[in-house]
């Protein structure tokens, strides 16, 4: 629950910018409405206040003209579409950090349904994305894929706005167009009796147990988790949502005895689903996510968590540049490999139906 809630007067202005006014009142939080349609008081004495401030804040505004201008997503979908930006969670890795101007605030977008009217003109456009189709972006006739948790954790933020729902029910009725969004919460009852018809895969983030209680703050608990993944999984007449789901499993790490650590989490994701009785039932498949960090990420990451003990040395690391000229920082190509060996070989063991969507 955030401690302030803005309103800017454009998003007010939005249907949907007052039903999230509605929610936010029922539950009694603090509100204040902009005198215009800049934010203003995020910043503290310093990045660590300002950090605090930031975090507790969910900020309603309207998305800029720019955000209609969908930009590719390899390999997670073929475009991306932001229904908010900036996560209520505290991971120390971090993705967001260095990459979304200002403070870390919450901003969601009180033009949510123009936004998603704006994706039809994408449906049936393919990006080059070799996860999902030829290198040469022909894509046939599956229907275009929309990801909308790249810059937030869009459950984590449901009970304030409804957000996630009103996406389902649009790409719910969408026959050339999927949603895909993924969560570190488990808060998943609202989403069950939605009508999406198939359209949306849900996906859970998941890792184990003692990187979640290390490096995962303020979400919920890898079981809470499981459970939730269990629910959207099975089939409605098991009591389900029946949606199709998937696995993120990031950021992977080669902490100490990691293959017992990661082979004990593949296992309890098999008894969650109850794969070996329906398992011919559920539509998994899984992402596959090493960890990496950029220079710029891990100075804003060192102020955000000082005390980390999260693994961001280079000197352990292989440099790895793109084609801006930005520089990030992987594992050394060893120890990738042998990593990438270890999950395919004990995934297919467990889960020989789901299959394996990338590994990065």
């Amino acid at each position: 629950m955030p401690k302030r809630v803005l309103f800017t007067p454009d998003a007010l202005n939005e249907p949907y910018g007052q039903q999230i006014y509605e929610r936010v009142s029922a539950l009694n939080l603090p509100i204040e409405v902009m005198k215009n349609n800049r934010l203003t008081g995020l910043r503290g004495a310093d990045d660590r206040e300002t950090y605090r401030i930031a975090k507790n804040t969910l900020a309603i505004v309207n998305a800029p003209p720019s955000a209609m201008r969908l930009q590719p997503i390899p390999p997670s979908a073929d475009w991306q579409m932001n229904l908010a930006e900036g996560c209520p969670a505290h991971c120390q890795y971090c993705y967001l950090a260095g990459s979304l101007a200002g403070p870390p605030v919450v901003r969601v977008y009180a033009n949510l349904p123009t936004m998603l009217a704006n994706t039809a003109s994408y449906e049936g456009t393919y990006p080059p994305n070799a996860t999902w189709q030829n290198k040469d972006g022909q894509a046939g006739a599956r229907p275009t894929s929309f990801e909308v948790s790249c810059y937030t954790d869009v459950l984590g933020i449901e009970h304030l706005t409804g957000g996630l729902a009103e996406c389902i029910r649009y790409y719910g009725g969408r026959e050339n167009g999927q949603l895909r969004f993924v969560t570190k919460y488990d808060g998943v009852d609202s989403l069950l009796d939605l009508p999406h018809n198939g359209h949306t895969r849900a996906r859970v983030s998941l890792n184990t147990e003692s990187i979640a209680r290390k490096l995962e703050g303020g979400t919920a608990s890898v079981e809470a988790r499981l459970q939730a993944l269990r629910k959207l999984a099975l089939p409605k007449d098991l009591g389900g949502g029946g949606y199709p789901v998937g696995i993120i499993l990031a950021p992977i790490m080669p902490i100490p005895n990691w293959q017992d650590e990661y082979s004990h989490l593949l296992d309890r994701i098999h008894e969650a689903l109850d794969y070996s009785t329906l398992g011919n039932q559920l539509d998994l498949n899984v992402e596959m996510i090493s960890h990496r960090f950029t220079p710029g990420s891990k100075d804003v990451l060192m102020q955000w968590y000082p005390n980390t003990s999260l693994d961001m040395d280079e000197a352990g690391r292989s440099a790895k540049r793109n084609k801006f000229g930005g520089t990030k920082y992987v594992y050394q190509p060893t120890d990738m490999q042998a990593m990438k060996r270890f999950f395919y070989d004990e995934w297919a063991k467990r889960f020989p139906d789901a299959p394996i969507l990338y590994w990065t």
